[in-house]
C-alpha cells in the first residue's frame, strides 16, 4: 500500500517536474523571439534602447563595484558578483579543476535533481587552483546588478554566521566603510562621467530668458525676453537654462531667490523672485522663464505656412528680426489674422515669402477670474476650439516632425473650428464661465451648442454632449479642447471692466457691424479700425436681432491700452531650441567642472528629496524608471556627451538616494550600524526584519506610484 503510494507520488512529481520545465522552456523561447521581433523592427532604436540599458546599469554595476572590491579588501566573503539580474544567463566559478560555467538556468531539471547549474554546464581545465568563492554572473535580465556577501541578506537582518569572514562578524567600522562604498563610487562616478562630458563638449540650453509668462514672478518684477541670468541663488559659473529652472522648483514657499541678469543693452540688473505654481496641470513652481529658441523652424505641420523644416525666419512683415523674441513680439502685437515672412532656405538665393496664420488668445495668463481673459475695449468675443495644444501647437514635437494631419480635437464630438454659442444654460459663455460650469459637471453630462461649418462653407448649429472628467495630476475639470478667441465673427460674448476700461453697454451675442462707420464684419476688422482712430472718441454700432440695435462710444486716448488681446500661432510650428557649447580648455578644468556640476546634482537631489518630504514638490513632478529610461532613450538618441550627462546625474542621484535612511537601501543599513556602535550590540534580528519589511512595503508603493505616472505621461502626453 505504502509503496504503491510511494509509485503514485514519484509520477505525480514527475509529471509536475515536466509541466514546470516545458512552461520554462515555452518562456525562453517567446522571450528570444519577441527580442529578436523587436530587433528586425526597427534595428537603429533597439540598437540605442540597448545602449541606454547599458548605460543605466552600468551606473548600478559600479555602485555594486564599490561594494565587491571593499568587501574583498575587508575580507569579507563574496559569494555572488552580478551584471544584471536573475535568472543567470552566464555563472563563472573557480574549482579545483579549473573553471566551471554554466549557461542559462536549469530548464529541464529532472525529478530529485539538485538545482544551482545550469542548462549547459562545463569546466574548462584553466586557471586551476584552490576552490573559488565567489560566483561572477550575467543576469539574463539586462538591468542593474547585485553583490551576495556571506551573512548579509535583503531583509536586512544578518544571517547567523560562525564564519569569521561573514558581514556580520566584521567590525561596525568595517561594515560602515563596505556599506558607504557604493556611494562612494557613484559620486566618483558621477564626476569621471562629467570629466568626459567637457573634454567632449556639450550643447546645453543657455541661461537665457526667451520669454516671460503674463503675470508670472517674472513678469511683475520687470524682467525682460533676451535677458541673461548671469547668477542665481548665489551660483554664477557653469550656468546653463536648466539651473533657472531647478532653483525656481526647488525654492521653499514663499523663498526670495536672488537672481542677477544683464539685459540685451549691456545693463546689469539684481531681483529678488518668489517662485509659484503657474498652472494647475504642472505641479512645479516657477519664475514664468521660458526656454529660449532660435529662428530656425524644427518641426512644422505638413504645408503650413509655407514653412519647412531648416528655413530661418529673417523678415516679419518688412522688418528684420535677429532673435526669437523679437519675432514672439511682433506675433503677439500683431492682432492680424496672418503674417508674412521672408525666410532663408537652403538651397535658395534668396529669401523665400510664407504667410503664417495667426489666432487670438482667451488670456494672457491662467484664468482665475474675469479680469484675466482678453477684451477688445472691454468686448470678449466667443470661444472658437482649436486643434492646437496649450504651448503654441508644438506640444509632442521634435526638430524634423512633420505633421501629416491633424483630426478631431476633444471628445464627445467636438471639432476643431467649432464656435461655442451654448454651455448647459449659458449662451455665448466666456472662458471663465465655460470652465466653471465644467466643474460643476465632473462626471455628468454636460450639453454645448456649437456653431459647425458644414459643406458649402454654410455654418450650422449643432448639439454635443460631453461628461467631464477630472484631470489627472490637478483638481481642475476639463472636457478635453483647447480654445481660442472666435476672431473670424465680430459677435460679443460678454463685456467686461478691467483697469483703465470700462464695460461698454453692448449686450451679449450682439454682432458688431461698424467702427465708426466703418463696416466691420470680424473682430480683426474692428481692432484695425480702432487702431486707425487712435486718440479720437468713435462709436461703435451693434445688431442684436431684426428687432434691436444700438451703439455705444469709446475714447481710444490709448488704444493699445484698450487692446487688451494678444495673437499666436495658429500653424503648428515649433522652432528649434537655443544652445551654447560648453567645453573645458583642459583636462585640469574639466575636472573642476566636473567636480562642481557634481556637488551641484548632489545637493539638487538632496534637496528634492528634503522638498518631497515636505510637500513643497509633488510626486507627480518626480520619475520613476520608465520615465528614466525614456529620457535616457532620448538622451542616446540626441549625443554621446548628452548620454553620459544624463548618467553622470543619474549616478549622483543613486548616491544619495542611496544613503537615505530608508530601511534595506545603504542608509538604513548604515543607520542601523551608527546604533551598533553606540548600544555596543546590534539591533535584534525580529526589529531588523520589521525595519526592512516596511521598507520594502515603502519602497515597492514608491515604486509603483512612480511606474504608474510614467506611464500615464507617455500614454497621455
Amino acid at each position: 500500500m505504502e509503496k504503491a503510494a510511494e509509485v503514485t507520488k514519484t509520477k505525480t512529481t514527475t509529471i509536475v517536474d515536466k509541466f514546470r520545465n516545458t512552461v520554462r522552456f515555452f518562456l525562453l523561447l517567446v522571450g528570444i523571439g519577441l527580442l529578436i521581433f523587436v530587433i528586425s523592427k526597427d534595428v537603429h532604436k533597439s540598437w540605442n534602447i540597448f545602449i541606454a540599458m547599458m548605460g543605466f546599469s552600468a551606473v548600478v554595476f559600479i555602485h555594486e563595484c564599490g561594494h565587491f572590491i571593499f568587501a574583498k579588501a575587508s575580507d569579507i566573503h563574496v559569494e555572488t558578483f552580478s551584471i544584471f539580474l536573475p535568472p543567470v544567463l552566464l555563472g563563472v566559478r573557480r574549482t579545483t579543476n579549473g573553471l566551471r560555467f554554466r549557461i542559462l538556468p536549469l530548464f529541464f531539471q529532472r525529478a530529485g535533481e539538485q538545482g544551482g547549474d545550469g542548462l549547459l554546464s562545463f569546466t574548462l581545465p584553466i586557471r586551476k587552483g584552490s576552490e573559488g568563492e565567489t560566483e561572477y554572473r550575467i543576469g539574463l535580465i539586462p538591468l542593474a546588478g547585485y553583490v551576495k556577501m556571506l551573512g548579509q541578506e535583503d531583509t536586512g537582518a544578518d544571517e547567523q554566521s560562525d564564519n569569521p569572514r561573514s558581514f556580520g562578524n566584521k567590525g561596525v567600522l568595517v561594515r560602515m566603510v563596505v556599506i558607504a562604498s557604493g556611494v562612494i563610487f557613484n559620486v566618483i562616478a558621477a564626476v569621471l562621467l562629467m570629466t568626459v562630458v567637457y573634454m567632449i563638449g556639450i550643447a546645453r540650453p543657455p541661461a537665457i530668458v526667451g520669454g516671460v509668462t503674463a503675470g508670472s514672478p517674472a513678469a511683475k518684477a520687470g524682467v525682460r525676453a533676451g535677458d541673461e541670468v548671469i547668477e542665481i541663488g548665489g551660483k554664477s559659473e557653469d550656468l546653463d537654462f536648466t539651473n533657472i529652472l531647478v532653483a525656481a522648483a526647488l525654492s521653499d514657499k514663499g523663498e526670495s531667490v536672488p537672481l542677477t541678469v544683464r539685459h540685451e543693452d549691456g545693463v546689469v540688473e539684481s531681483y529678488s523672485l518668489v517662485a509659484r505654481q503657474l498652472y494647475d496641470d504642472m505641479p512645479i513652481r516657477m519664475f514664468g522663464f521660458n526656454r529660449p529658441m532660435t529662428l530656425r523652424v524644427g518641426a512644422v505641420k505638413e504645408d503650413s505656412a509655407g514653412l519647412q523644416v531648416g528655413d530661418e525666419i529673417r523678415y516679419v512683415d518688412g522688418m528684420e528680426v535677429r532673435s526669437y523674441w523679437e519675432f514672439a513680439k511682433l506675433v503677439e502685437n500683431s492682432l492680424a489674422p496672418s503674417l508674412v515672412v521672408q525666410s532663408g532656405r537652403e538651397g535658395e538665393t534668396g529669401l523665400v515669402s510664407s504667410t503664417i496664420n495667426l489666432e487670438l488668445n482667451y488670456a494672457a495668463k491662467d484664468v482665475n477670474s474675469e479680469s484675466d481673459l482678453n477684451h477688445i475695449y472691454s468686448m470678449v468675443p466667443r470661444l472658437r476650439v482649436t486643434y492646437s495644444s496649450e504651448d503654441s501647437g508644438g506640444k509632442g514635437l521634435e526638430a524634423g516632425d512633420i505633421i501629416v494631419a491633424a483630426g478631431e480635437t476633444g471628445k464627445g464630438g467636438l471639432l476643431a473650428g467649432d464656435i461655442i454659442v451654448a454651455v448647459g444654460d449659458i449662451e455665448n459663455p466666456t472662458y471663465k464661465e465655460l470652465r466653471d460650469i465644467t466643474g460643476e459637471h465632473e462626471d455628468k453630462e454636460l450639453v454645448l451648442k456649437v456653431l459647425r461649418e458644414v459643406e458649402g462653407g454654410l455654418e450650422s448649429e449643432v448639439t454635443v454632449s460631453v461628461f467631464p472628467k477630472k484631470q489627472r495630476g490637478s483638481e481642475r475639470v476639463v472636457i478635453g479642447i483647447v480654445v481660442v478667441l472666435d476672431a473670424e465673427h465680430a459677435v460679443v460674448a460678454k463685456t467686461l471692466s478691467s483697469e483703465g476700461v470700462s464695460a461698454l453697454d453692448i449686450p451679449r451675442g450682439a454682432t458688431i457691424t461698424a467702427v465708426d462707420g466703418e463696416s466691420v464684419s470680424s473682430f480683426y476688422d474692428v481692432i484695425r479700425e480702432l487702431r486707425r482712430n487712435a486718440g479720437q472718441r468713435v462709436t461703435i454700432d451693434y445688431r442684436l436681432d431684426s428687432r434691436v440695435a444700438g451703439s455705444a462710444a469709446v475714447n481710444l486716448s490709448d488704444v493699445e491700452k484698450g487692446l487688451k488681446v494678444s495673437s499666436r500661432l495658429a500653424d503648428v510650428v515649433v522652432f528649434e531650441p537655443m544652445s551654447r557649447f560648453y567645453k573645458a580648455d583642459n583636462i585640469g578644468q574639466a575636472v573642476v567642472m566636473a567636480s562642481k556640476k557634481s556637488v551641484w546634482f548632489l545637493v539638487q537631489t538632496y534637496v528634492t528629496v528634503k522638498q518631497l518630504f515636505t510637500r513643497n514638490v509633488s510626486m507627480d513632478s518626480m520619475s520613476g524608471p520608465v520615465g528614466i529610461a525614456t529620457l535616457s532613450y532620448q538622451a542616446v538618441e540626441q549625443s554621446i556627451a548628452t548620454f553620459l550627462y544624463l548618467l553622470a546625474f543619474i549616478s549622483a542621484n543613486l548616491a544619495v538616494i542611496n544613503f537615505l535612511p530608508i530601511p534595506i537601501v545603504d542608509g538604513g543599513v548604515f543607520v542601523l550600524l551608527i546604533i551598533e556602535k553606540i548600544k555596543g550590540s546590534p539591533v535584534s534580528i525580529k526589529i531588523q526584519e520589521v525595519i526592512a519589511y516596511v521598507g520594502i512595503i515603502f519602497l515597492v508603493s514608491v515604486f509603483l506610484y512612480l511606474t504608474y505616472n510614467d506611464i500615464l505621461r507617455i500614454v497621455l502626453g
